[in-house]
């Protein structure tokens, strides 16, 4: 484990990988702002936000970016700052934000809700087709991570201490099941990417730990991480790369990096534009 950029974020998150710009998109939530980090320079860009975002994805064009603010899902142009507006987000109360999303394989883009002052609430997670928000799942109460692989769907509702599984069929999630439980005190399910083979890596908030679970569920590796509240990681290839949020540790907030021995694929980009 290696400190790849000392970020001092409050909140970083939502790592994804654009191999077409060899740059990790991440957000930093309570910060308001889009990151482009390149690792092989240390250079990282930051686009302001009018909001707090809780996720990115790229698109077609790797200088438009999809942002999920607080209530509203946009492309902001990282040259110009202009947003354009895709769709609003649906709360059914006040004291709700945006938070982890992801892009399918069919090119869509998966946002879930949670409470901003990070209680239990009626989250939901939503799927963007066109310019409106379908529901998906709902409620919820702190929607997190999301991926795809083969015919299975990945998703965390942190609350339930848990990753799901649901049967995908390239088009539609169901059939929603317990995959595996996180054991009391080992911190909280976050953020989550699957590599190459099917392991399901699991960001641990409170835990300042990323796990790794077999496609059958068994824990195969942990990675410590110098920082308590891991939010999310993503591949670059054969590398891992890990946000965290601000934490007791001087490092909390910082981006870490891994070779963990296995590889995962970029992001996919969002294809509605």
């Amino acid at each position: 484990m290696e400190l790849a950029l000392d970020a001092k974020a409050a909140l970083g998150e939502g790592p994804r990988w654009d191999a077409r710009i060899a740059r990790l998109l991440w957000v930093d939530i309570k910060g308001k702002t889009l990151h482009r980090f390149d690792p092989a320079t240390g250079e990282d860009a930051a686009t302001p936000l009018p909001a707090m975002v809780g996720a990115a994805a790229p698109t077609a064009d790797p200088d438009r970016v999809l942002v999920a603010l607080e209530d509203r899902l946009a492309i902001v142009d990282v040259n110009t700052h202009e947003l354009e507006p895709l769709a609003d987000i649906p709360h059914p109360h006040a004291g709700m934000r945006a938070n982890d999303g992801a892009v399918d394989p069919s090119g869509r883009f998966w946002i879930g809700t949670m409470a901003i002052d990070e209680q239990p609430s009626d989250g939901a997670l939503y799927r963007l087709d066109g310019r409106e928000l379908t529901t998906v799942l709902a409620p919820v109460g702190l929607s997190n991570g999301l991926d795809w692989i083969g015919d299975r769907m990945y998703y965390v509702d942190t609350p339930t201490q848990r990753i799901d599984l649901l049967d995908w069929d390239g088009d539609e999630a169901s059939n929603r099941r317990p995959f595996v439980t996180i054991e009391e005190g080992a911190g909280s399910p976050d953020g989550l990417v699957i590599d190459d083979e099917g392991g399901i890596w699991l960001a641990l908030y409170g835990g300042a730990q990323v796990r790794r679970y077999s496609p059958d569920g068994e824990l195969t590796e942990k990675l410590e991480v110098p920082a308590d509240n891991v939010t999310a990681c993503w591949f670059a290839g054969d590398r891992l790369f890990i946000t965290t949020a601000r934490s007791p540790q001087p490092l909390g907030g910082s981006l870490f990096v891994a070779e963990p021995g296995v590889s995962g694929p970029p992001a996919r980009a969002y294809a509605g534009t």
